[in-house]
């Protein structure tokens, strides 16, 4: 008893610790710092409050939907934006799409496709270690367009699959890690940080991104734009990285010829594809549809995923007590509604635009593409210091976007960029996004190898996502 006292007064003190660092940083700002000409007190105290709300998000003394209603409640308040302003984006589409996806993702969860297809894979090219992270690669690539939720594919779908891989071959936490797990552990990772850069649906916020560059730069990012200007750099990525981690972090089993003997039995204990799966890969395959032709008919994606929705409550492949159990989809529609407004509020009044300009001047008189490679690896670096990617992209992305056509870039280039880099760079740490500590949790991998690989990957992204995806852009005719 008295164990469990102390053990719940500690956590109590280290949540009102971080809890006390959110709102020194809010008075700081407001009382010790000094206002720049020009900008309304309303801004900065909406400034503080959104610093506060992202230091929240990345310290987490409350979980991350409790602190953007903190935020959205003090705002309103304490009268920095006004009550139908304060509510205003929970109408947003952008947030319904996230909502949507969600539950698209839940029901892949639901009919047991994701680890089918999964399975299939490993099955076909699990027959040695490399070929198996291929496999597994494979698998996430093709759930990725309607799994937006990258802790959902990759830690609920691909991370369950790669451990009782490892785990059949006798490869455990400990000194049997290096035997597989831990090879595989960092390539699903690194691979699952790519395959959220494809597609504009396969990571939540990447919708998020898409509708600030529309605010910010007034470019339009369609399902279709996004999945093409991605297709040779994520490419070249998905190619190479299994590879460059077997040579980073060898496993010591080169050959694994009982993982598709593993994977055949996993799929007779499945059964054969039942109706519900085969419902849902029609109605998925037409919501990929019509997002990759919403240049036509011009429904805005949260029309399509919405329609999606309804023929899954339709046909029976989803109840609607499961829509209302998806937990992390309503907790979302919060967080994710209050950052947009929040982040729109600081847009209308001026201050990333004041933030641009005054970084601008440090790059004055360079040419547009080094300011550009310099801005998105400023971008990238940061993220050290953020344990969301969406977080990251509520805090950062409109400010250094507009830095970059500050100096020159084409916007659509450097909205697409920014938007990349900001999945590509949780390859840097253990906590950089959702599936990180799940990965990292399983104990296979230590930190120092986990950050060192991380740090070579977000490396060869670089080269990759800056040197052929630009040339690549370039061919497109978006700069």
């Amino acid at each position: 008893m008295a164990i469990a006292i102390g053990s719940a007064k500690a956590v109590l003190t280290n949540r009102l610790v971080r809890g006390g660092i959110m709102v020194g940083a809010a008075l700081v700002i407001v009382f010790l710092l000094p206002r720049p000409d020009g900008v309304d007190p309303r801004g900065w105290r909406l400034l503080a409050i959104f610093v506060a709300t992202i230091l929240g998000l990345i310290l987490q003394p409350l979980p991350m939907g409790a602190v953007v209603v903190l935020g959205i409640a003090v705002a309103a308040l304490s009268r920095a934006v006004t009550a139908p302003v304060a509510f205003s984006a929970f109408a947003n589409p952008v947030v319904w799409l996230i909502v949507v996806a969600f539950l698209l993702a839940r029901a892949t969860v639901l009919t047991g496709l994701g680890r089918r297809t999964a399975f299939l894979l490993v099955r076909g090219f699990g027959s040695s270690s490399l070929r198996l992270a291929y496999a597994l690669a494979g698998a996430d690539l093709l759930v990725a367009p309607f799994v937006p939720s990258d802790t959902a594919r990759v830690g609920s779908i691909i991370f369950p699959v790669a451990r009782s891989v490892a785990e059949g071959y006798g490869s455990h936490p400990g000194p049997t890690a290096r035997r597989l797990g831990a090879y595989l552990m960092q390539s699903v990772y690194h691979v699952g940080c790519t395959t959220s850069a494809i597609f504009l649906t396969s990571m939540a916020a990447n919708p998020l991104a898409a509708e600030l560059a529309h605010k910010v730069a007034g470019v339009e990012i369609t399902w279709l734009t996004w999945v093409l200007a991605s297709a040779v750099p994520g490419a070249v990525s998905l190619g190479t990285l299994p590879w460059l981690i077997y040579r980073l972090s060898p496993p010591e089993l080169r050959l694994t010829p009982e993982a598709r003997r593993t994977a055949q039995e996993e799929l007779r204990g499945l059964g054969p594809m039942t109706r519900g799966e085969r419902k849902l890969i029609v109605i998925l395959l037409a919501v990929i549809a019509g997002w990759v032709t919403q240049p036509w008919h011009r429904l805005h994606p949260a029309v399509v995923a919405l329609g999606g929705l309804s023929l899954l409550l339709l046909t029976g492949v989803m109840r609607w007590d499961a829509v209302l159990e998806e937990r992390r989809a309503w907790d979302a529609f919060i967080w994710f509604g209050g950052l947009i407004m929040l982040a729109e509020g600081l847009l209308s009044f001026g201050l990333i635009r004041k933030f641009a300009d005054w970084f601008s001047t440090h790059l004055q008189g360079w040419n547009w593409l080094p300011a550009l490679v310099a801005v998105i690896v400023a971008y990238t670096y940061v993220h050290y210091g953020f344990a969301s990617m969406t977080a990251h992209i509520s805090a950062l992305y409109p400010a250094f976007l507009m830095l970059a056509m500050a100096n020159g870039a084409p916007a659509l280039v450097a909205a697409l960029a920014l938007a990349y880099f900001s999945n590509l760079n949780a390859s840097l740490t253990h906590y950089g996004t959702g599936p990180a500590p799940i990965l990292f949790g399983a104990g296979y991998v230590s930190q120092v190898t986990w950050w060192r690989v991380g740090f070579v990957v977000v490396l060869l992204q670089f080269v990759i996502w800056l040197a052929l995806g630009l040339a690549w852009w370039r061919l497109l005719g978006l700069c």
